[in-house]
């Protein structure tokens, strides 16, 4: 019976999520990803042509559950948009408190792939980002222009993404949420002004 080669992909893609999100893609080689997998360089070769094309499905393998996060987040975030935003950016400050979180995994290869436009993680990152952009004016569609408030809400978040990492003190991205539910707040008064005028 043939086997599945299924677990071993995945074992090469957890052992990449780990080092490439801890360490860098710049800072860990292949050798390194095989040896934390627990398999050859050759195994690793026959489920990934090439590195690039490792670091490419490490993040889309953070696609979905990233997307899913957030939903999550913004989901329980209260009966208003409003605190349904803020919510999303109380998520994340809980995360970046955590020893472990270094950051967005997605923003931070894009920028050490800054000179390289055409490298296929790039093309995951930017696909990744305009998912959370798309998915948030449709989760906005009842305020007044949802898909320019949700390019500001964008701009927020990845503000706080950048400065947390900078400074590592959390009350950034509290600013940042109350900043994107006030946003929200102003195009709801917008949008019911809009909506009783003659």
């Amino acid at each position: 019976m043939p086997r599945n080669p299924e677990p071993t992909r995945e074992k090469i893609l957890t052992a990449a999520n780990r080092l490439f999100y801890g360490e860098g893609i710049g800072r860990v080689s292949v050798d390194a990803v095989a040896e934390k997998a627990g398999v050859t360089k050759r195994t690793l070769y026959y489920h990934f042509r090439s590195k690039d094309d490792l670091i490419a499905a490490y993040l889309e393998s953070r696609d979905q559950p990233n997307l899913n996060q957030f939903a999550k987040w913004f989901a329980a975030g209260g009966d208003t948009l409003p605190e349904k935003v803020a919510a999303m950016f109380e998520g994340l400050g809980k995360a970046a408190r955590s020893p472990r979180w270094k950051g967005c995994g997605f923003l931070r290869t894009v920028a050490e792939l800054a000179n390289k436009p055409g490298h296929p993680a790039v093309k995951v990152g930017a696909a990744h980002k305009k998912k959370f952009e798309a998915w948030l004016t449709d989760a906005l569609a009842d305020t007044a222009e949802p898909a320019e408030l949700a390019r500001q809400i964008v701009l927020l978040m990845e503000g706080a993404f950048s400065t947390m990492l900078i400074h590592r003190e959390s009350d950034y991205i509290r600013v940042a949420g109350e900043t994107a539910a006030a946003l929200v707040r102003a195009r709801e008064q917008k949008g019911r002004r809009r909506s009783t005028a003659p």
